[in-house]
């Protein structure tokens, strides 16, 4: 468990390194999600608390969170009402000039909303606590998320919080970004070829039987890899999708543009659908098989990245030592930077082979994603 734990902790500061500005811990920013669903950040619906309540923007009871928690909220100007109100006839109604709200069966309950921001805001706890669901505060790396969802979600609050770190990051980066004037970008300076030890290694293969085992292997070794699921490994196994985004692995979409039953286009409409109601965050990793010059151009083209690998051993096994052999003697000619195309020609035996000689070499085997 340390060593997984370990693992994820670094796999974390690298993606944010990578894929995002440095992450300042803020006490004052709280992320919220309701149900499956991470809200983006902004000042005008941020949390806050008062009189020892938190605040919730009303307006998250909205969209695809009526789906999700079977709740909604309406407005009524004139009036200086709010309600939120869930099917079954249950209701709670916020009279912004009073310090209370009233039930459906016309009991007072406390504390009151309040109107901030141009925005109406009710007391998480309460509401939560009203309607039946469950409420939590986690610590993430940038902040606290605020998380309400119904009692048999079936995640704890720290494996959700894990499993929405990458999307965290993101909405994090977005805010941040608003709030720094534009500067011309700089890079920074890499150390001398001489400095860097090793290669730097990018497993990518199909997810399918193998991989529960192949995910134990990787983190035994402290190694990551990408992982590219068709529909079908995304319909059915859920809880293999949060543990590799968990355990900081890549996930990407397996497309064929040879199916005959979903375009190419449904499969990654599809393919992102399913990974959002598993992991709470999506992808723009793509491998493409069977496809034409034309069809990588469009996957390219609606905001993916294709998988162009540097070595394609898809046609190989990797199932023991020798294959593993096989494989390393492939690399020094290939760079520092490689990306590998296992397909599904990998298991358990011939992955451990592989990462022992890459630990002897000194290799990193990393996460292949949108920065790699």
């Amino acid at each position: 468990m340390k060593k997984r734990m370990a693992s994820l902790a670094l796999c974390v500061l690298l993606v944010m390194q990578l894929c995002v500005p440095a992450a300042r811990a803020d006490e004052k920013l709280y992320f919220v999600a309701a149900g499956n669903e991470v809200q983006r950040l902004s000042d005008e619906t941020m949390p806050f608390w008062h009189n020892g309540y938190l605040y919730i923007a009303a307006s998250i009871f909205s969209g695809s969170v009526r789906e999700n928690l079977g709740i909604n909220h309406a407005y009524v100007e004139s009036e200086k009402t709010a309600v939120l109100y869930a099917y079954g006839n249950l209701f709670l109604k916020f009279d912004l000039r009073k310090n209370y709200a009233v039930d459906s069966l016309d009991q007072i309950r406390h504390p009151g909303g309040i109107m901030r921001n141009g925005q109406v805001y009710v007391p998480a706890a309460m509401v939560a606590k009203y309607f039946g669901l469950d409420y939590s505060v986690t610590e993430v790396e940038q902040g606290h998320l605020v998380w309400i969802r119904q009692k048999d979600f079936g995640l704890t609050e720290r494996q959700f919080a894990n499993a929405a770190t990458y999307t965290i990051a993101q909405y994090y980066a977005t805010y941040m970004k608003s709030k720094t004037p534009s500067t011309p970008e700089t890079v920074p300076e890499l150390p001398p070829a001489s400095t860097i030890s090793g290669k730097r290694l990018y497993l990518c293969m199909s997810a399918g039987e193998n991989t529960a085992g192949l995910l134990d292997t990787l983190d035994r070794y402290d190694a990551q890899a990408a992982f590219f699921c068709d529909t079908a490994f995304l319909t059915q196994q859920r809880g293999l999708l949060r543990r590799m985004t968990a355990e900081g692995h890549g996930i990407g979409l397996l497309v064929d543009a040879e199916r005959t039953d979903m375009s190419v286009a449904e499969q990654l409409q599809s393919g992102q659908r399913l990974l959002q109601q598993a992991t709470c965050g999506g992808t723009r990793l793509v491998r493409l098989k069977n496809g034409s010059e034309e069809d990588r151009k469009a996957v390219e083209a609606a905001g993916y990245r294709c998988l162009v690998e540097t070595l394609d051993r898809s046609g190989y096994s990797l199932y023991n030592a020798a294959h593993a052999e096989s494989l390393q003697d492939r690399l020094p000619t290939r760079g520092r930077s490689i990306s590998i195309w296992l397909g599904e020609s990998v298991n358990s035996s011939g992955l451990r082979a592989f990462l022992a000689l890459s630990d002897d070499a000194e290799n990193r085997c990393l996460a292949w994603s949108e920065t790699a």
